[in-house]
């Protein structure tokens, strides 16, 4: 028998779709149910993988631990990696299948979507429910003739729809009749209630504003008002979120430890820093100009899809000079992926596979490694053994540390006795990862995920001179958190009946 479907659809990016669908997909597995999240198409750079070493969205790998299970390339069978305005990778199925462009995107959206429903089926056959979730706004007059995400998704499986407004952001009334008036009226049909999403102050402020809205949006009842809750801890799908970000912390403003994190433009990953942005005392900084920069306690290069063209705009910014600087001032700086190649000596692109044949590029010369970029994708999750001689990391030499590798490339050192940072042992095979330098302040690593390990995320804030006050990120309690407060303010009653026809 067939699961039964729920779709979540936002009037626009960033409304709230992947968060509701994350606390949605907790709840029920509370309740007993087996769940699944589906979205047929993502676009985004925060990638994860799945435990076949498939590439899916980091925000399905989320939704798919807060549903108590393992992420699976079903639940994301499209994954779109923007490199330039108007070119894309595909991974199709969890592999790179092809890049588009505006010219051929149309041509493949009907192979595309045989293999979104035939994803979709495979779900259903072994789940009990299974909630979808859309992209961007349902409505884009322009591009809904190539659907294959939201209201087509929708109608596929006839399933009822939630359309969510960010009241945070203003305009949700208009944004939600707005894209009531747009659907057609079998896509309408399929629209049962709205949620609002993100409020701030007193409910009463809303006055009679929520009849208003059923009586213009065709009779539409709003089933929820979700209050705004700051610091969730919970992967953000796009990095759009980042600019939303608050410098957040706990403690006055001498006692923190302080990290500016580079924001690339083609910055991938970055939920690889919320456990550090969950850490009392520290404070996570996102910057792209110099006069940003100041004197932090550590800087981090992040990952990148695009490291070539990344590295270009590090040098032109200046930001490369003011990051030598502070290294030289024993500044603690660090790479991860895409930033560890950055932080190498050259990089070298000898087939094109990030530029044109034979491109290559001066790092940052902070690690002894050169970088080779090869056409062969490592996606895999790994467990590694810390080997550090050096640095913050000694006293963890040989314990283990879990991430997981997504990237193009390998990073062969300069010379025999540069000090590793780990020992890796995945499906694939085992090799040394990372690098550390001579005084152990500069390291870096291909381990996207290195921060979830507490061990290793204390030792390297303690040597920043972070106070541990005992409070451990918990992801697993942040999905509770958030799957709480969604039950408070969500009528769960009327949403039982709308999945399941009954109460």
């Amino acid at each position: 028998m067939s699961a039964k479907t729920l779709m979540i659809l936002g009037t626009h990016s960033n409304a709230g779709k992947s968060i509701l669908v994350t606390a949605l997909c907790r709840i029920f597995s509370q309740d007993g149910y087996r769940v699944s999240p589906f979205k047929a198409q993502n676009i985004s750079l925060n990638a994860g993988v799945t435990p076949e070493g498939h590439e899916v969205g980091r925000a399905t790998v989320a939704q798919a631990e807060a549903a108590g299970i393992s992420a699976h390339v079903d639940m994301n069978p499209i994954l779109l990696k923007p490199e330039s305005n108007g070119r894309s990778q595909v991974i199709l199925n969890g592999k790179p299948y092809t890049h588009i462009e505006a010219t051929n995107w149309f041509n493949i959206k009907p192979y595309l979507w045989e293999n979104v429903v035939m994803a979709l089926e495979r779900l259903r056959q072994r789940n009990d429910l299974v909630i979808m979730e859309g992209a961007g706004s349902p409505v884009e007059i322009n591009l809904k003739a190539g659907d294959i995400v939201n209201m087509r998704v929708a109608l596929h499986a006839q399933a009822p729809v939630l359309l969510v407004g960010d009241i945070d952001r203003g305009g949700v009334f208009a944004s939600l009749v707005g894209t009531m008036v747009l659907l057609e009226p079998e896509e309408r049909a399929l629209v049962k209630a709205f949620v609002l999403n993100k409020f701030r102050g007193d409910i009463s402020l809303l006055g009679d504003g929520l009849d208003m809205l059923q009586k213009r949006a065709f009779n539409t009842p709003t089933l929820g008002v979700i209050p705004y809750l700051p610091d969730i801890g919970i992967a953000e799908e796009d990095s759009v979120a980042l600019d939303e970000q608050k410098q957040q912390h706990n403690s006055p403003e001498s006692q923190l430890v302080d990290i500016a994190i580079i924001r690339l433009p083609h910055i991938a990953n970055f939920d690889d820093f919320d456990p550090l942005r969950q850490e009392a005392g520290v404070q996570v900084r996102y910057v792209d100009q110099v006069e940003e920069v100041d004197e932090p306690d550590a800087i981090i290069l992040p990952g990148s899809k695009m490291t070539l063209a990344d590295l270009a705009w590090l040098h032109r910014s200046g930001l490369t000079e003011r990051i030598i600087s502070l290294a030289q001032k024993r500044i603690a700086i660090v790479g991860i992926c895409g930033g560890y190649q950055m932080l190498g000596e050259s990089l070298v692109d000898p087939d094109g596979i990030e530029a044109i044949a034979g491109a290559q590029a001066s790092g940052l010369r902070l690690l002894p490694i050169n970088t080779i970029f090869t056409g062969n994708k490592r996606t895999v999750q790994v467990q590694a053994t810390i080997q550090a001689d050096i640095g913050p990391f000694v006293p963890l030499r040989g314990g283990s540390i879990q991430g997981y590798e997504i990237h193009m490339g390998c990073s062969p050192p300069t010379h025999s006795h540069s000090s590793p940072l780990c020992y890796i042992q995945s499906s694939l095979d085992g090799h040394a990862d990372g690098t550390i330098n001579s005084d152990g302040r500069i390291w870096g690593t291909y381990l996207h995920g290195i921060f979830n390990n507490d061990a290793f995320r204390h030792a390297w804030l303690r040597s920043l001179g972070w106070r541990n006050d005992g409070h451990t990120f918990d992801r697993q309690q942040a999905y509770n958190r958030l799957a709480d407060h969604v039950r408070t303010h969500l009528d769960m009653d009327a949403l039982q009946q709308i999945i399941w026809g009954q109460k």
